[in-house]
């Protein structure tokens, strides 16, 4: 048996190993996924040797297969076995194993040939799993770390883009089976369509990574989808051994595209350098031919006739500078980076230097540009040159043209412009406005007479220079020294046809300014004795007519003279039409200080003359009118200034019988009646005065100075007056019902009419709340503000801050009388509901008449106490609302 002692360095990934206790027990879910984990892993390699095995503690006790897997996985030649069938044969074979396995560096800890040879599941599991270590994971190496640690880094690494994996172990991290989906899809995108994965399916994942195992990637199911899901922590070293499978895999994957990395480096190098190569030997091919045909077109020297071919020549040689040189100075200098880079690059990778193709070496291209710049150098001067022999001659042209042209563009339209007869149709300010006009253009021919002379001298200059272009020059300035003396003919010819049509045309003017002058004021007085004489005239008096007839009068007294006006106006205008006829004037238009004609002057004189009778009659029938106005006036005011006087009267006298006490209230009563009667009796004035009163709105009457009443007041005082006769006689008819319900005494009632007429100030039959106020307070009443507000509530229930006497009679005697009270009702209710809080339907109808009793029923509200019984009736509610204590 082998107890062999813990060694140092870095195998110290095999401390996990002192967990092999030969006196623990497996954990049976452990122990299951570790049997079926390690006899895959044995089997994918043992079917290289052409066996497998089936159960894993019985086909290794013989030691024949377990030295047949040892020389599988590690490449080497064991000692040779024994073929025996004794039990001797079968330790010997383990041991050789054993000590194979001891030869490579790994601790065996209680761990003996006799265990394997007796079938001891935990010990062959114990062996097993120290194999994989050693020949599957020890060699495993992830930046620094190794064994299981480098193994869980890689792991790390390759899931890390994989948002829903986190690897943090080899158990829990591996049971919804997305690590091992993600590993296959980092590595082989085609075989796992990764985002149709959920994280809540772990069957699903499970069963998928292990199928593309091993169909893809020659991995043998090692583990069991339900022992992991159903397992709390699947077993370490089972999971580790089939992840390590996957490393394997895939390592030689990485190797395999390391290297086809580093040879498709070496070939982008050489490619790189080739086709640096290439584009050297063309730019250099396309500047020397650049070259070559520029330098023939620097040394042409010929001149040209003209300064515009020169200046286009002078243009080319700049877009050449401009344009076409810099960019070949540019490639010129990327020529020779190129040049370095390429040998640069070449020395680097251990190439031989670039040799050019003959001619295009730098050296050859700096010659070349050279002879360039040597042709280029004289060859603006000689431009230059040329241009300013040709810039004096073109310029003395370019000078002729403008200034022709000038004098053309100022020419055109004048001589059409000179001959416009526009004068025989203008007025006189246009006749004035165009002699200004003419005068200005004679000014401006004027001054363009140093014009032409130097038009014809520079014409002449040319000639003698013998100017290329001289036949052209001549013709044009012939037509213009030509078109010159029209131009002066025309101007003299229109300058006197202007001055005689002003005279003519001023002493028109002066006559159509002083019609004008006499036609508009009299042409106003016709509109406003128009406008006067058919003005609907709204009187209210006979004075106001007999003014407008006194008016009326005055304006006819003058009418003879404005006639004479009339006939001076139309005679102006006759002797404007003479001029026009003698002198043949062509009249451009009417007057221009007015737009009065005779023949408006005529029409409205006309119609003056016929308005005069019409106003006349006018007058006269508003005059009748206002008599008869006058007349209904006074009839009305007569019986006004009788009927307002006796309504006050009366209620004064009303007023005085309600406040004094003289007599029995029977007495008053009687009195009052009478006086209704005698009231009564006056209707039918009040009727006759309506009638006039008709009379006066049908004739349109709004004022009469003869009375102060008006029919609306006379109205107003007469229903006033019924109305207070009749609510004095009720206030006295209640207040025998208030005396004699309340068995007051007469004299009692006295008092109360002596105290608040005491207290009525105003002796309007009415007191304030402040008045009421203090005449409790007289009578013996303590009030402090909430018992006021409470007797003001109920003397004054809508608010209005005033007491009236019958609200004083009813409080003053509810106060001195005895009378039924709510409490009292209440008593009443609970007698006929037999001392119960409620009362029910029947026994109302019972107890009260039949009418009483339904109407009691139909405004008790339903009783809520916690005694009540179906149908109850609350009739404490009922008789505090009957009182105004609360909502009926």
């Amino acid at each position: 048996m082998y107890n062999m002692e813990q060694y140092d360095g870095e195998d110290d990934y095999m401390h996990q190993e002192d967990d092999w206790d030969r006196d623990l027990l497996l954990d049976p879910a452990w122990e299951k996924q570790q049997r079926k984990t390690f006899t895959a892993w044995c089997n994918s390699h043992l079917r290289k040797a052409g066996t497998q095995i089936e159960n894993i503690e019985e086909d290794f006790r013989d030691g024949l297969k377990l030295m047949l897997l040892l020389e599988v996985i590690s490449g080497e030649r064991l000692a040779k076995p024994e073929r025996g069938k004794m039990r001797v044969h079968k330790i010997s074979n383990v041991n050789k194993a054993l000590d194979f396995i001891a030869s490579k560096g790994v601790k065996l800890v209680s761990i003996g040939a006799e265990e394997i040879v007796d079938g001891n599941a935990k010990m062959t599991l114990g062996m097993i799993w120290t194999i994989i270590l050693r020949f599957a994971i020890q060699d495993i190496s992830v930046e620094e770390t190794s064994a299981k640690e480098g193994l869980l880094l890689w792991c790390q690494r390759k899931t890390a883009p994989y948002k829903n994996v986190n690897i943090q172990n080899f158990h829990i991290s591996w049971k919804d089976g997305l690590g091992f989906c993600a590993l296959i899809h980092r590595h082989r995108p085609e075989l796992i369509d990764y985002g149709k994965l959920r994280k809540d399916d772990p069957m699903t994942n499970l069963n998928t990574a292990f199928d593309v195992a091993e169909k893809y990637l020659d991995i043998p199911k090692m583990l069991d989808a339900e022992d992991i899901i159903s397992t709390l922590r699947p077993d370490e070293k089972a999971v580790m051994t089939y992840v390590s499978c996957y490393y394997h895999a895939f390592s030689g994957k990485q190797k395999a595209e390391t290297a086809a990395n580093r040879i498709c480096k070496v070939l982008a190098v050489n490619q790189e350098n080739e086709q640096l190569m290439e584009d050297y030997e063309k730019l250099a091919s396309d500047l020397l031919e650049w070259i070559r045909r520029t330098i023939p077109w620097l040394e042409n020297r010929l001149p040209e006739n003209t300064m515009q071919a020169m200046q286009q020549k002078l243009e080319d040689f700049r877009d050449y500078r401009r344009l076409h040189k810099p960019p070949k100075v540019q490639e010129k200098c990327q020529l020779e980076i190129n040049f370095n880079t390429l040998q640069t690059k070449l020395r680097l990778s251990n190439r031989p230097a670039f040799m050019p193709s003959e001619g295009k070496m730098v050296s050859d291209i700096n010659n070349a540009w050279g002879n360039l710049e040597g042709a280029e150098k004289g060859y603006e001067e000689w431009l230059l040159n040329e241009i300013r022999r040709l810039e004096r001659l073109d310029h003395l042209a370019e000078k002729f043209r403008q200034k022709a042209a000038i004098h053309e563009a100022w020419t055109e339209g004048k001589e059409e412009m000179l001959q416009k007869r526009d004068y025989e149709t203008a007025s006189l300010s246009e006749i004035k406005a165009l002699l200004k006009k003419h005068e200005a253009f004679e000014s401006d021919l004027a001054a363009h007479q140093d014009r032409v002379e130097q038009i014809a001298a520079i014409a002449q200059e040319l000639n003698e220079l013998d100017y290329y272009d001289s036949p052209s020059v001549n013709a044009r300035c012939q037509r213009i020294c030509d078109q010159w003396d029209t131009l002066g003919a025309l101007t003299q010819k229109r300058s006197e046809a202007l001055q005689r049509t002003e005279k003519l045309l001023e002493t028109i003017d002066q006559l159509y300014l002083e019609f004008a002058k006499r036609a508009a004021p009299f042409n106003n007085w016709m509109e406003g004795a128009m406008e006067d004489l058919q003005d609907t005239f709204i009187v209210h008096t006979i004075e106001e007519i007999q003014g407008l007839s006194t008016a009326h009068e005055q304006f006819k007294a003058t009418l003879p003279e404005a006639d004479k006006e009339r006939q001076a106006i139309l005679g102006i205008h006759n002797e404007i039409s003479k001029i026009v006829q003698t002198y043949h004037v062509n009249m451009a238009g009417t007057n221009p200080y007015t737009t009065i004609n005779p023949q408006e002057i005529n029409n409205k004189w006309d119609k003056v003359r016929q308005l005069v009778p019409q106003r006349d009659q006018a007058l006269i029938e508003e005059h009748a009118r206002q008599q008869n106005n006058e007349r209904l006036r006074r009839q009305f005011a007569n019986q006004a200034n009788v009927i307002g006087p006796w309504i006050q009267t009366k209620m004064e006298e009303i007023g005085r019988i309600s406040i004094e006490m003289h007599g029995t209230l029977e007495d008053q009563l009687t009195h009052l009646r009478q006086y209704e009667k005698s009231i009564v009796n006056y209707k039918p004035k009040i009727d006759q005065l309506e009638g006039d009163h008709q009379l006066i709105q049908e004739a349109l009457i709004f004022d009469n100075k003869h009375t102060n009443y008006t029919m609306e007041h006379i109205r107003v005082g007469w229903e006033q007056l019924l109305t207070t006769i009749a609510r004095t006689i009720n206030e006295i008819e209640n207040q025998i019902l208030t005396r004699d319900a309340k068995g007051i005494s007469q004299e009692q009632l006295n008092e109360f009419r002596a105290s608040f007429n005491h207290f009525d100030r105003k002796r309007s039959g009415i007191m304030d709340a402040e008045d009421f106020k203090t005449c409790l307070i007289s009578i013996g009443y303590n009030l402090g503000e909430n018992e006021f507000s409470r007797i003001m509530s109920i003397v004054d229930p809508n608010r209005m801050g005033i007491v009236t006497f019958q609200a004083f009679i009813d409080f003053m005697s509810r106060e001195t009388a005895d009378t039924d009270t709510a409490d009292q009702v209440m008593a009443s209710f609970k007698v006929l509901a037999g001392d119960k809080n409620y009362i029910l339907a029947d026994e109302l109808r019972r107890e009260l008449p039949p009418d009483q009793a339904e109407y009691c029923i139909a405004r008790m509200a339903p009783y809520s106490g916690p005694d009540g019984v179906p149908g109850a009736l609350d009739y404490m509610s009922f008789s505090t609302a009957l009182y105004g204590e609360s909502d009926l």
